[in-house]
């Protein structure tokens, strides 16, 4: 066979797994705008439950209104449209996991398999927890305090006293919504913290003895990540810090976990041995090989005799 067949042979294999990644990615973006068409066919009810903690806020403060304003014309559209992303990425993502299992489990050993899918089912539903954090606990504390800015106005008359100017809270839907949803995805992501490090742990990329080492740089790297995704709100970051951090914590004890499965598997097949059985070892070598005689007979020169 020559050079030119061999390369033109393993350019084949090569040629069918993009032929299939291509079938995989047009699959996954036809259930993406299948999902968007559904989501923006209820653009309406997602919007209004998306306001509930702005109307909850307000309403404990007294503010029956809890309406939101359209400062551009074409604003009302692309609140529909955002909605339709968000709704199009959930509704689809099921499907579009399934075809990237589909595309990546025919390359996987079936141990391989075994431990890559509890962690793709752990992802969105780790997702979904940090999203949940985020509406019912987070953006509450978050609205309640932006709204402490605002104070009522008064009008005087005459010089007996001073009029103070009114300070109304009248929002934009498309800036409430992108705050909303910035909330949501930003602890979406987060609560990946433990999934992507025990993965990595698996896989042998990281281990608990060097996250634990590297845990003060990580505590700067989250206090840095707490004031980027969050708005400048002192509450908001404290709790983000304290979640993140947590989820650290949470994720050496899983990777050490993991660890020590390996450790046992290993030990099971005889494939790891204990320090101490090396220790053991390394001194009875050495007393062989002392030099004192013992155990040992020397010949009548001093040679050892072997026999």
């Amino acid at each position: 066979m020559s050079a030119q067949d061999e390369i033109e042979d393993s350019s084949a294999p090569l040629i069918e797994h993009l032929a299939e990644l291509r079938n995989r990615l047009i699959h996954s973006a036809v259930a993406f705008i299948i999902g968007m068409v559904i989501a923006f066919s209820f653009w309406n009810p997602v919007f209004n439950f998306l306001t509930h903690p702005l109307c909850n806020a307000m309403a404990e403060r007294g503010q029956s209104d809890c309406g939101l304003i359209l400062i551009k014309l074409q604003e009302g559209f692309f609140v529909a449209i955002s909605i339709s992303l968000l709704g199009g990425l959930v509704l689809s993502f099921p499907y579009i996991s399934y075809q990237l299992w589909r595309f990546v489990a025919p390359g996987l050993y079936k141990n391989e398999k075994n431990a890559f899918l509890p962690f793709l089912v752990a992802s969105p539903v780790m997702f979904a927890a940090g999203a949940s954090f985020a509406f019912f606990v987070v953006t509450p504390l978050a609205f309640n305090f932006f709204l402490g800015f605002q104070q009522p106005g008064t009008v005087l008359d005459g010089d007996a006293g001073q009029a103070v100017a009114g300070i109304a809270f009248q929002g934009s839907a498309q800036e409430y919504l992108r705050l909303t949803i910035k909330f949501i995805v930003a602890f979406g992501l987060t609560f990946q913290l433990p999934v992507l490090l025990t993965l990595m742990g698996k896989a042998g990329l990281v281990s608990s003895q060097g996250l634990g080492a590297v845990r003060k740089y990580a505590v700067v790297g989250i206090l840095v990540l707490a004031a980027v995704v969050t708005p400048p709100d002192v509450i908001t970051q404290v709790i983000l810090f304290t979640v993140v951090y947590g989820l650290y914590e949470v994720s050496i004890f899983l990777v050490r976990r993991v660890e020590r499965k390996r450790n046992e598997k290993l030990r099971a097949e005889g494939l790891l041995f204990d320090e101490d059985e090396f220790d053991e070892d390394d001194d009875l070598y050495g007393d062989l090989g002392d030099g004192d005689g013992e155990g040992v007979d020397d010949g009548p020169d001093g040679a050892r005799d072997d026999d």
